[in-house]
């Protein structure tokens, strides 16, 4: 089976054998396309994956072999997350179900940019659903990068009518600015590129461009979606004393917050990183009922591409690739 793995920094395209059930619980899917995440491209930039890994998780694939004790059969298209909480351990009593060691040590095997993926009996009982109809492909792949999020929304626990300026207009910045009005917050959003504040406003939501904010402008929580070197500044500028930044985003250096500013207005910033297991059914909720929209949100390439589809990405010249492998 082709994959696409790390070798010196990219993704080279290889031949491995193909993944087999081996009296595994479990599926062997066809991975008919993979969504190609940010932080894909974070572990390539700053080498924070092995020679010879292969990355990605926001699959949507066709089982072709199954041992399992559930309702799936070969045939179904599914989407499916790549980590499964234990719901027993501390972090998952406490919420911090991103920080389950087992959460972290449970994937698809090999990764997503693969042909053939492995995904255990575990991931087909808590975190695999059966493609809705009425979503292409590129469509469903939005599945895991929404759940992320609704687990951000939920984390910030704003209070309904709360105000949030999302910073950043990326494709989890439209996710995310989309999945805030679905749930009952007045949003707004930010970006220094024109043509997502346009993108965002043609989905119904109020958005400028970064140097035309209004300096009156504070909001109930900030989403920082965004990376760039201001995006921590801006986000002090306008939360409201006693409001929440939330952090979705890694920077290219460990900035930091001002001391003072969080604790003379009494700010509370807080961090999130990936979505549990309901969350990613409200994710699914949300993109069939079409109260998040993310039709023509992806720019498809084949897996020989896949390094361009990352250049493209990096360049700003796309919101969202999608790599189409079978």
């Amino acid at each position: 089976m082709k994959v696409a793995q790390i070798e010196n920094g990219i993704l080279v395209i290889k031949e491995r054998e193909n993944e087999a059930l081996n009296n595994r619980k479990g599926a062997v899917v066809k991975v008919l396309g993979c969504g190609l995440c940010g932080s894909d491209i974070v572990k390539l930039k700053h080498n924070l994956a092995k020679e010879g890994t292969v990355l990605g998780h926001e699959i949507v694939a066709q089982i072709v072999d199954i041992d399992s004790d559930t309702d799936f059969k070969n045939g179904d298209i599914i989407v499916t997350s790549h980590h499964i909480p234990c719901g027993k351990c501390e972090y998952c009593k406490n919420g911090n179900v991103s920080m389950c060691r087992h959460f972290k040590e449970t994937n698809i095997k090999p990764g997503g940019f693969s042909e053939l993926v492995f995904v255990s009996e575990e991931h087909l009982k808590n975190v695999a659903y059966i493609k809705p109809q009425n979503l292409t492909d590129d469509e469903a792949a939005f599945y895991e990068p929404l759940g992320c999020c609704i687990r951000a929304i939920h984390r910030a626990y704003l209070n309904q009518n709360s105000t949030a300026l999302v910073i950043g207009l990326g494709s989890i910045g439209i996710l995310m600015a989309q999945a805030l009005k679905a749930l009952g917050i007045k949003v707004v959003g930010c970006d220094l590129i024109s043509s997502r504040v346009e993108l965002l406003k043609k989905l119904g939501i109020e958005a400028f461009h970064v140097n035309e904010m209004c300096e009156s402008i504070k909001v109930d929580g900030v989403f920082m979606t965004s990376g760039s070197d201001k995006a921590i500044e801006t986000a002090l500028k306008y939360v409201r004393d006693g409001g929440k930044i939330l952090v979705f985003s890694s920077t290219p250096q460990n900035f930091g917050y001002a001391n003072n500013e969080i604790y003379y207005r009494e700010l509370t910033v807080l961090g999130s990183y990936s979505p549990s297991p309901t969350d990613l059914k409200e994710s699914l909720e949300l993109l069939t009922s079409k109260q998040v929209r993310v039709e023509n949100l992806s720019n498809i390439y084949p897996l020989e591409q896949i390094q361009k589809a990352i250049n493209d990405t990096v360049e700003n010249k796309i919101i969202k690739a999608y790599i189409k492998i079978n």
